[in-house]
């Protein structure tokens, strides 16, 4: 979870900068995720993807809730 103050400082930035940041923080990661035997590295990604996949899940939950009557 990021800090508020984290937060409040990426609220400040225009998209190009929060992208510039993220495309940045990627390149800088990508070593580390392909550290390893390929098995490690397997289970690396596949756990990314089951984050992704349940952080997609509830989004899409949230926006479920927001289109229910009241």
């Amino acid at each position: 979870m990021l800090s508020p103050e984290t937060l409040e400082s990426y609220r400040g930035m225009t998209g190009t900068e929060r992208l510039r940041l993220t495309l940045e923080m990627i390149r800088q990661e990508i070593p580390y995720l392909l550290r390893g035997t390929p098995e490690e590295v397997e289970r690396r990604f596949e756990r990314l993807r089951q984050e992704n996949d349940e952080r997609n899940r509830r989004m899409l939950q949230g926006i479920a809730r927001t289109r229910e009557p009241r």
